[in-house]
């Protein structure tokens, strides 16, 4: 900073998204992860409320939009927190993103939207391997935790 100048703003911001769980056919977990080839990026699938829009629908639209699948709400997860600069103006943005777990109840990878390049099913170790940030592979842990939890009939 440099005497005089302006300090830039703080905002906050929100996003909402989804770990869609379910087991294979060898009875192994599997979740949706999205890749961008260009960036060599693994995430889950996540964006920004429309105006309205609850926690958990901005996170069922943006996983359909994102992933082709059809999905049900099954509890929330948990929620990540980091901060970054804007380049365009300098704000620092401290950004809250809530995940819940969800079930497919149809649809299809291949429907996903430009937004990623590639959409897939894989086992849970590969996921926690594959996918970029920390935070998120936390999140998968999570949600598998939580997913098991519901299977034995504790929630």
């Amino acid at each position: 900073m440099h005497p005089g100048q302006a300090i830039p703003e703080s905002v906050t911001a929100s996003s909402s998204g989804g770990v869609v769980v379910r087991a294979n056919r060898a009875g192994k977990t599997e979740v949706v992860i999205c890749g961008r080839r260009s960036h060599s990026l693994w995430a889950l699938p996540k964006g920004t409320p429309n105006a309205g829009e609850s926690e958990l629908e901005t996170a069922m639209r943006e996983v359909r939009e994102e992933t082709g699948l059809n999905v049900k709400g099954a509890g929330k997860i948990g929620e990540i927190h980091y901060s970054y600069y804007r380049p365009e103006d300098g704000a620092r943005v401290d950004k809250t993103v809530h995940f819940y777990l969800m079930r497919p109840v149809g649809g299809n990878t291949a429907a996903h939207d430009p937004e990623f390049d590639v959409v897939e099913w894989v086992e849970v170790p590969e996921a926690l391997r594959r996918l970029t940030y920390p935070n998120e592979a936390r999140i998968v842990e999570a949600a598998v935790a939580l997913a098991a939890k519901q299977a034995n009939g504790h929630e």
